[in-house]
């Protein structure tokens, strides 16, 4: 893996390594929204930003962990410093490749080791921490000891660093179940910040639609639509599963369907949550089991996102992972 020093390296689904952000940032990692939600969460990073040393930022998946993680970093003492972001899967392939005894030192050239230099007087962002094995979070651990206990000695200036790790799953239920490791868990969590799911603050989604659209229109130097009143009580209808992920997917397709001003409803994708009847085939209907459901369900969301695997799980507002297992439950021969 391949690292570089920048003010932000991102590293994505295997293969990892850096890769551009193709979609503009909203300035200053503003969160957008008027509803109570959003003004508590605005309180927290105000509160917490300029102060955080450890933050876990939980939410489902596609609520904006990482706006609030970036927010955070704006806000801290080490905003002008780099803000170093790693996914738990790459991050996961770097570690599986090391053999360190215990007791041993690092390996020289160590990742970790690297991206806690990289991010010296600025952020270590660790995202989807939840999605990693236990042997790999154990060599992680063992890591940030040595590293921490190496930083405390006499001779050795302790640097200015700030780690923020993000999870879609409770921590403290795969914690219980042992699935993550305690004592990670309490060193990671020391602050933590709830990302609420769109649909407990839809009153927020004409304004952060508005803020969409503008964005995207600037992007393909277009001008934004309105819109209308039909297609917004469609949305507002529609509990947005990959929350607001989803909503600038739909968003950004819709907009290159509309030719005049306004976004009407037939610009927009199909929009209807599931039901049992709508879910089921050959008239099932009510006396479905409700596992055949989920399964038609997530298949059918596969093969609207064309088997774009990570987009379907967006979608879903499950991880990775767990649409993976799910997957294989349902027909492990034929998807893979």
């Amino acid at each position: 893996m391949s690292i570089s020093r920048t003010h932000a390296s991102y590293f994505t689904d295997p293969p990892p390594g850096p890769v551009e952000v193709e979609s503009p940032r909203p300035s200053e990692f503003e969160i957008i929204g008027t509803s109570a939600a959003m003004r508590r969460l605005r309180l927290q990073v105000q509160r917490i930003g300029p102060h955080f040393r450890t933050v876990l930022v939980s939410g489902e998946v596609g609520t904006g962990k990482e706006l609030v993680a970036h927010a955070l970093h704006e806000m801290s003492q080490g905003c002008s410093g780099p803000f170093v972001t790693c996914h738990a899967a790459a991050l996961e392939d770097s570690l599986a490749n090391l053999t360190e005894p215990e007791g041993e030192s690092a390996p020289s050239g160590d990742t970790i080791d690297r991206l806690v230099k990289m991010s010296q007087r600025g952020t270590l962002f660790l995202d989807g921490i939840s999605e990693m094995p236990l042997d790999s979070q154990l060599r992680l651990l063992r890591i940030l000891r040595r590293h921490e206990l190496a930083q405390n000695h006499l001779e050795t200036p302790r640097p200015d660093l700030r780690m923020i790790a993000t999870t879609s799953e409770n921590l403290k239920i795969l914690t219980s179940a042992g699935r993550f490791r305690q004592d990670l868990y309490q060193r990671l969590a020391t602050v933590e910040i709830v990302v609420p799911p769109l649909r407990a603050h839809l009153d927020d989604l004409p304004e952060l639609s508005k803020r969409l659209l503008d964005r995207f229109a600037l992007l393909y130097g277009r001008t934004a639509p309105k819109i209308s009143h039909d297609a917004m009580e469609r949305m507002l209808g529609y509990r947005w599963r990959g929350n607001v992920r989803e909503l600038e997917s739909v968003l950004r397709n819709s907009l290159l369907q509309v030719e005049g001003s306004v976004l009407e409803p037939h610009h927009l994708p199909p929009l209807a949550n599931v039901t049992v009847s709508d879910s089921t085939t050959g008239g099932a209907g009510k006396s479905a089991r409700l596992q055949d459901v989920v399964d038609q369900h997530v298949l059918s969301v596969l093969k609207d996102c064309r088997g774009n695997k990570l987009r379907a799980a967006e979608v879903l507002g499950i991880s990775r992972s767990t649409l993976y297992r799910m997957l294989d439950a349902v027909a492990p021969a034929s998807l893979h």
